[in-house]
Formats: C-alpha cells, structure tokens, sequence
C-alpha cells in the first residue's frame, strides 16, 4: 500500500489520519490519533502507552476491537514511515464505545456521519483531480481556468457549477466584488502579473475579494494558486502547515494587510509539487478551512 491514498480528517481540531485499501475497498483509521482526541493528550509517549494499556485490557476481554487491528506505516513528523495499530471503519466505532462520557459519543455521531454531502462528494472529486490528466490541461491563472476547477469540483452537485456569479454577496459583513461589475474586475485580474511569489500572492488575494462564484470560492482558488505557484516559481503550499485558523485570520486581513498572508504562505512553501500524499492532504485542509465551527 505504498502509493495507497491518505486522506485526513478533522475532529475539534485534531488530525484523525487514514489509509484507504484498495483491495478490500475501505478506509483505515489511526488508532494512536483516535486515542490521542478521545483522551485529549498531546504528548505521543503517554497516548502511545494509555492504548498499550487499553489494548492489553480489551485482549483479556476477548475484544473484536484488538483483533480487528492492522498495521500499515503513516508519515510520522519528522517525514518517516512508521507502522502504527489501524482499525477499520467498524472498529472505529468499536473503540469509541471503549472511551465513555459526551466527547465519545459526540466523536461517534461525528464519525459516522455521511460523505454524501455536497462537500463530501465534492471533496472525492478533488481527490480524482489529481488522479487524472485534466489538472494538466487547466488554464494557469485565467478566469477561465477557475471556471475549470469549480465545474470539476462543483458540477453535479450546484446548477451553478463553474459559472460567474450573477447576484451580490457577502461574508461576516464584508461585500465581495459587486456582480455587475464582476467581468471587468476578473478581467483586470487576470492581467495581473504572477513573475513573484509577491505577485502571485497580491493576484490571489484579488480573486478572493471577487469572489466569482455563489458557493466553493475559497476551494477553488486555492488549488488555483497552487498551479500557478507550480507553473511559475516550480513550488506549491503545503497547506498542511497552515492552521485554519491562522489562515482565516490571514485570509481577513489580506485585503488590507497582504503582508500577514504573504509571510503565512511564504513559511508553507515546498517544491514537492508532484508529490501524491501531499496534494491529497492538501484538500483535507483545505475542505476543513471551509467546515463551520
């Protein structure tokens, strides 16, 4: 399972990472990560010993939740592979019930809730994009490459999927580009010039004020960025390194404070802009950064 995808999820800010089988068609989830939120620990050594102890207790009960567990190697923090105890979706489930009070329940309702929501599906879909060969055939840095990536993400699931917006809206009080005026203003975006990171970035935070589409904006542009940076500086965001909420803050201030933004990304930078795992994490953070709290 070396090229096997990774995909992360996200519960109360922790990372809940997993593998998916291709052969046996499902996902495995890490237990140490589980454990980790359930207990709400941060020191690895004492969550690692907390399901040593658990494992130990739930073998003596003859537990399924033990025999159910597999080994498969995850990218530890220091860019190692490391076997580490991986429990399917049932056992999941299993192990949650171990852990008792509202934060194992409420891990449970969170676990189990469908991907058959708009993001979820949506979400697939920009797991496929990197699989296929039409991210290669996207316009880099044009509306109409946009245009691209939102139909592909979003079509199926909006009637609205990959076309301009034709109605004003806003967020948190703050009014995105006005509807009227929106073809010129993308035009002149478009016309930006995107020869440094600077640049690059300033273009970026025009193309959030516009806000062309009604719904998936900030999806969109951010895997829009991420071909620009690769076709121009040969680099991308780990986006990964990037908090949600240090990206918000940011992504608030940068119509005025570009600067805050500039040193956020600038710090995520990498060159792995082929890398498979990395684009896939990518997308989970980037899907998270949308999830309301």
């Amino acid at each position: 399972m070396s090229n096997a995808k990774i995909s992360i999820r996200f519960f109360d800010d922790r990372e809940v990472r997993a593998v998916w089988d291709e052969q046996n068609a499902k996902w495995w989830f890490s237990v140490l990560d589980i454990v980790a939120l359930l207990t709400d620990q941060n020191d690895y050594a004492k969550t690692r010993n907390y399901w040593k102890y658990l494992k130990a207790k739930l073998k003596k009960e003859n537990s399924e939740v033990v025999s159910a567990t597999t080994q498969l190697k995850l990218l530890a923090s220091d860019d190692k592979r490391y076997l580490t105890d991986m429990l399917d979706y049932a056992g999941i489930i299993g192990l949650g019930k171990e852990f008792p009070g509202k934060k194992a329940n409420r891990f449970i309702d969170w676990f189990t809730f469908s991907d058959e929501s708009i993001d979820g599906k949506s979400k697939t879909k920009a797991y496929a994009m990197f699989e296929s060969s039409f991210i290669n055939s996207i316009e880099v840095g044009t509306t109409k490459g946009l245009q691209q990536i939102h139909a592909y993400l979003f079509g199926g699931l909006y009637d609205f999927a990959g076309q301009i917006r034709q109605k004003n809206i806003s967020k948190g009080g703050f009014q995105f580009g006005v509807s009227r005026f929106l073809g010129d203003t993308l035009k002149q975006i478009e016309a930006m010039p995107e020869t440094t990171f600077e640049e690059i970035v300033n273009k970026y935070v025009e193309m959030n004020i516009a806000h062309p589409f009604m719904e998936g904006n900030g999806r969109t542009t951010r895997i829009w960025l991420d071909l620009i940076l690769k076709k121009r500086l040969k680099k991308c965001v780990d986006w990964s390194k990037i908090s949600k909420q240090d990206y918000i803050n940011a992504m608030v201030l940068s119509p005025t404070k570009k600067i805050v933004l500039e040193k956020l990304l600038e710090k995520a930078l990498t060159i792995k802009i082929n890398d498979r795992e990395m684009f896939l994490k990518g997308i989970d953070y980037s899907y998270y950064y949308e999830e309301n709290d």
